[in-house]
């Protein structure tokens, strides 16, 4: 099986361990500008509407608060113990959840739905079975069945009913954050939780019928070592999760202030950072986990694996996702929508996004209206980081052009990567090797017109 087929060449990985994107969208956010106002995302809902078969809709919403801090976060959150400022953000988010609604056609049905955070299980019952009601209020939600309505849990904060409430109210995905279990890396990044409490999460999923479960964990935390990460490793295979995330730890705490309290002495070595990796792979991939791309697995009867599998997997803002053909709609501080060819940020500041929101404006801070180039470039690099391949054909029929003409530079570019073995090239297509899936953001940084400078370079991180 093509997503099988993953070869671990440590050299290679080292001489091609630079830093760039994670192409959760293109152009990626570093290129979003304030110059984008809400009128233009606006406008471009109005289009969405209009196409003689309109896109499905995906939902996002963003849950920023937590009650303790993860030393490793760079996510925007709220850490805080007094839930009166949950009330006061869950009121404006209903106002805008009417806002967004207004906006688009409602048989436009949701065939997507995810909450995120920060942690949506900070949220007491009663708000989640409102919050939930106030969805369907306001939008068309597709039935249990074709559905795709999934929530991250943090096992800390959920009691023996949680997941039964959860399912009633309609979720079918549940995905479990991890991390690591050994107690000592635990303490050192401030995120305490036993196997046990995880377990009884997965069990309690698996008893409700939830369709699909998830763990994310992240190697290269302090004192985690090839032996100790590989300890984990077991213990998450034994749950038998569907999915498994395994995310690199960017240590970047002149960005993210709670990171400085993380021993730069205390992190692994690039080198067994790299063991790690190696270890990772082979033990997933050795337990029948397919490799979907960046640092995702799945099981081979999995939907992702599927949906990879047919070319119809795509990747966004949560990750890989198995449904390419929705629009996106973000809810919430700092979520991003992706509205046919415009992303759009919203403002990042709690007191902001309130104030906006309460006067009735869509609190949009930044965002972004591709160009034709954009969405030729959007297209290739999807493709790529999706399938591992791309068919020169189709993509000259979806765009009208010449491939090899257009992309004459970025082709000479592949060929140094081509004599490294990460890709072949030929008349028909471009397909990535299995030495070359690992590095797949590096070549999908060929197709990156706003990837050639130093300067940008820089705001991103290793790619391994």
């Amino acid at each position: 099986m093509m997503a099988n087929a993953l070869s671990f060449d440590r050299d290679l990985i080292a001489r091609y361990d630079r830093l760039g994107p994670r192409y959760t969208s293109y152009p990626t956010a570093v290129q979003f500008h304030e110059g984008f106002k809400s009128e233009q995302y606006v406008e471009n809902t109005r289009l969405s509407n209009e196409y003689p078969i309109p896109n499905p809709l995906s939902l996002y919403l963003h849950m920023p608060f937590c009650r303790n801090v993860c030393l490793y976060c760079a996510c925007h959150r709220i850490i805080t113990k007094n839930t009166a400022h949950l009330v006061s953000y869950l009121e404006h988010l209903k106002r805008e959840i009417s806002l967004q609604a207004r906006l688009f056609d409602r048989d436009r049905t949701v065939k997507q739905l995810h909450w995120g955070g920060g942690t949506p299980t900070y949220m007491t019952h009663d708000q989640m079975q409102d919050l939930m009601q106030e969805i369907r209020r306001r939008f068309t939600l597709e039935p249990d069945e074709t559905g795709e309505y999934s929530i991250e849990v943090d096992p800390r904060e959920t009691e023996e009913i949680t997941i039964p409430l959860l399912r009633s109210i309609g979720f079918n995905r549940i995905s479990v954050g991890v991390q690591d279990f050994n107690p000592d890396v635990q303490k050192a990044v401030n995120r305490v939780q036993s196997i046990e409490q995880t377990a009884d999460i997965i069990g309690s999923a698996r008893e409700e019928g939830f369709r699909s479960v998830s763990v994310d964990l992240i190697y290269g935390l302090p004192l985690q070592s090839v032996g100790s990460f590989h300890e984990t490793l077991q213990t998450v295979i034994a749950m038998s999760p569907d999915r498994i995330s395994v995310f690199n730890y960017a240590h970047l705490p002149q960005r993210f202030k709670m990171q400085r309290r993380i021993r730069e002495q205390s992190l692994p070595s690039p080198q067994e950072k790299l063991e790690m990796l190696g270890d990772i792979i082979e033990t997933l991939t050795g337990a029948g986990y397919v490799y979907i791309g960046m640092d995702h697995f799945a099981k081979p009867d999995d939907e992702l694996t599927l949906a990879q599998q047919n070319g119809t997997m795509c990747r966004n803002f949560q990750g890989y996702s198995t449904h390419g053909d929705c629009d996106l709609i973000g809810l919430g501080m700092t979520a991003i929508s992706s509205i046919s060819d415009c992303y759009a940020q919203n403002v990042c500041d709690l007191g902001e996004y309130q104030k906006m929101v309460w006067n009735g404006s869509y609190p949009i801070l930044r965002g972004i209206r591709l160009d034709r180039d954009d969405l030729v470039r959007r297209d290739v690099i999807m493709r790529l980081i999706c399938d591992f391949k791309i068919d020169i054909e189709a993509i000259e029929d979806r765009h009208g052009f010449d491939f090899r003409e257009y992309f004459y530079n970025e082709l000479e570019l592949l060929k140094g990567m081509e004599d490294d073995g990460l890709v072949t090239v030929d008349l028909t297509g471009i397909r990535v090797t299995p030495a070359g899936r690992l590095l797949i953001r590096n070549i999908c940084g060929v197709f990156d017109k706003y990837l050639r400078s130093e300067d940008r370079q820089l705001l991103y991180s290793k790619v391994i």
